[in-house]
């Protein structure tokens, strides 16, 4: 389908031609560009779907980082902002999706849509010895996989998972922009799982 044949807003059109330079370009400014327009947004629409801020920040990141890695998939079919939004409530549903298997039943109960009852599942805080000892070796485990990362990517996934600070605190210690935090966790992230799965055996 031709752009021609397509009536695009003067926002839309904007955004795809920022979507051009990035993907035939590899033009960082316009990843920048569009980051810059549409986070606040993303994470906002996240933030109500999580009702974490924690959440909605890592999962904000992911959902660019999906959307930038398979951009070449993208058409002026639908709006720029459509795709991405797209994307992030799926990411977004999913992750829910996975918390929510790691949960025990206890008797609180909700309505759903249909008006039947329906039981909520909190998740046991409690770990028996074993359950405990897992824990334990997973984390060792972790932190071994991370020491394997680089420098400067190893120092970013510490300050964030393991020292639990926020992404502005991070920017601060380090003394680099907050932008520039956020894409490099991404990076990071993106590392860290490509370890996690060749030592997938062991966790």
């Amino acid at each position: 389908m031709e752009l021609s044949d397509i009536q695009l807003t003067e926002k839309a059109l904007r955004d795809y031609k920022l979507v051009c330079r990035a993907r035939d370009d590899g033009d960082q400014k316009a990843y920048a560009d569009l980051m810059t327009i549409y986070r606040d947004p993303i994470y906002y629409m996240l933030l109500k779907m999580t009702n974490s801020s924690v959440d909605a920040d890592d999962l904000t990141i992911e959902a660019f980082g999906k959307a930038f890695k398979s951009i070449n998939q993208y058409t002026p079919e639908y709006a720029f902002s459509t795709w991405l939004f797209r994307i992030a409530t799926n990411n977004c549903i999913d992750f829910i999706r996975k918390r929510r298997a790691q949960i025990v039943s206890i008797d609180s109960i909700y309505t759903n849509s249909d008006g039947e009852e329906v039981s909520i599942n909190i998740a046991s805080e409690t770990l028996d010895p074993e359950e405990k000892i897992i824990e334990k070796q997973k984390i060792l485990l972790m932190r071994e996989v991370v020491s394997r990362l680089k420098p400067h990517y190893k120092v970013l996934i510490e300050l964030r998972y393991f020292d639990e600070l926020s992404y502005e605190e991070i920017s601060q210690r380090l003394d680099i922009p907050l932008g520039t935090v956020k894409a490099k966790l991404f990076r990071a992230r993106e590392s860290l799982y490509n370890l996690v799965k060749d030592s997938e055996d062991k966790i």
